[in-house]
């Protein structure tokens, strides 16, 4: 027997189910295989992640689409969007097709790649929205944010035109400064270069004007600030077609946890514990949408130079469950049935993305320490190193397939 999520809630059910004995959860498998203790097993509809660099075509040495997949489906994930800060960017249909061309042949789950806003990320020419509408899931910037404003409202009312969303990356280059984490406690403490708060909440803030202005369908990727959530949360109730994403670093960990360590190094940063209260009280309220991991691997050795030279990014997919898991249900902050909706359904809602009947199968009970050594992305930054956990996929289930078992 094991427990069994089901229309938004927990059944209990016997696993050995054939799959042809109508409704089975556990789509295209001939049979769950036999876990010794199932008291702990928990069925959950597959992962979906908005949010990932998988760095192919462009950047193979950091990631590929075959690694980076594998990695999802052992995090329990079947979709996830790809981010286009490729070389070259998918920019028009040429370019696209090159990234799912290596989709099609190497991936092991479904990957839906975005298209760039502007031509080679760059701000300055809108890309080929037209053409790109019918294979992209959405448009986005990501890692550099549209700077100009009348550029912005432009895509805005092209993409309202096409049907797709902007997913924007929000960070006025103006206000960074040369900061690289956040402009707190520990970086005046330990003389670093702070990004402040105002840098992403000022772009949000205008962006909500620019989607209020135009109806374009508009999602904030990866907030971090207390300002942010405000915002979000007083244009939801204006009637804005906005919705929003957080990360499992920025809800677990604050600048308090930092240290002088590439492994905690990501744009935007770990913020105050204020702003990461923040988040969570827009988990709860429903503020926030969906938790997606902004999966951003790079090599050992751009991640060793300590907090001031390390590349921005760390690996998220295969830690996201267990950490939020133990962070936030075992701890009574939300429940697990919340989870799952932030995890699954509401990304696949908003962004069109079908539940297939993917499944992932998850033993509860099984607590570890996250060790880097073992995932199978090529990114091993993480700053949940070492952290013990609970939640160990045991199996995911892509299309009828077995992507991951352990």
């Amino acid at each position: 027997m094991a427990h069994v999520y089901n229309n938004g809630a927990f059944e209990v059910k016997d696993l050995t189910l054939d799959i042809n004995d109508g409704g089975s959860p556990v789509g295209g498998l001939s049979r769950i295989p036999d876990f010794s203790d199932s008291s702990n097993i928990y069925v959950f509809p597959a992962f979906c992640d908005v949010h990932v660099h998988f760095r192919e075509p462009g950047f193979f040495y950091k990631e590929t689409v075959r690694t980076g997949s594998l990695a999802a489906a052992r995090g329990g994930y079947t979709d996830v969007c790809a981010m286009p800060n490729l070389d070259p960017v998918p920019d028009s249909v040429e370019n696209i097709e090159k990234e799912l061309d290596i989709i099609r042949k190497t991936a092991v789950i479904r990957v839906h790649p975005y298209a760039s806003v502007t031509k080679g990320e760059m701000g300055q020419v809108l890309s080929d929205f037209e053409g790109l509408s019918s294979l992209c899931v959405a448009f986005s910037d990501d890692g550099r944010g549209v700077q100009d404003g009348d550029m912005m409202r432009r895509a805005m009312l092209k993409a309202k035109e096409c049907g797709k969303i902007i997913a924007a990356h929000c960070e006025d280059n103006s206000l960074l400064r040369g900061g690289y984490i956040h402009d707190g406690e520990y970086a005046a403490a330990h003389s670093h270069r702070g990004i402040c708060s105002e840098s992403e909440w000022r772009q949000v803030e205008r962006d909500l004007r620019l989607a209020a202005e135009t109806g374009c369908k508009y999602h904030v990727c990866h907030i971090s600030t207390a300002e942010s959530v405000e915002l979000i949360r007083k244009a939801k109730a204006a009637g804005v077609d906005v919705t929003c994403e957080s990360a499992p670093h920025y809800l677990v960990l604050s600048d308090r946890d930092l240290r002088e360590d590439g492994r905690f190094k990501m744009n935007p940063p770990l913020r105050s514990e204020r702003d990461r209260q923040a988040l969570i009280e827009g988990i709860a309220d429903g503020t926030i949408d969906m938790i997606a991991t902004d999966h951003a691997p790079h090599t050992a050795e751009e991640k060793s130079r300590g907090l001031e030279g390390s590349l921005m990014g760390v690996a998220g997919l295969e830690t996201a469950f267990p950490v939020l898991y133990t962070s936030l249900v075992k701890t009574g902050i939300i429940t697990l049935e919340k989870l799952i909706r932030l995890m699954s359904e509401n990304p696949r809602r908003r962004f069109g993305i079908p539940d297939m009947g993917d499944i992932c199968v998850y033993d509860l009970g099984c607590q570890y320490a996250i060790d880097p050594a073992e995932f199978l992305s090529m990114g091993r930054s993480t700053p949940f190193e070492g952290q013990r956990v609970f939640g160990k996929n045991l199996l995911t289930v892509c299309g009828g397939k077995t992507v991951w078992q352990i």
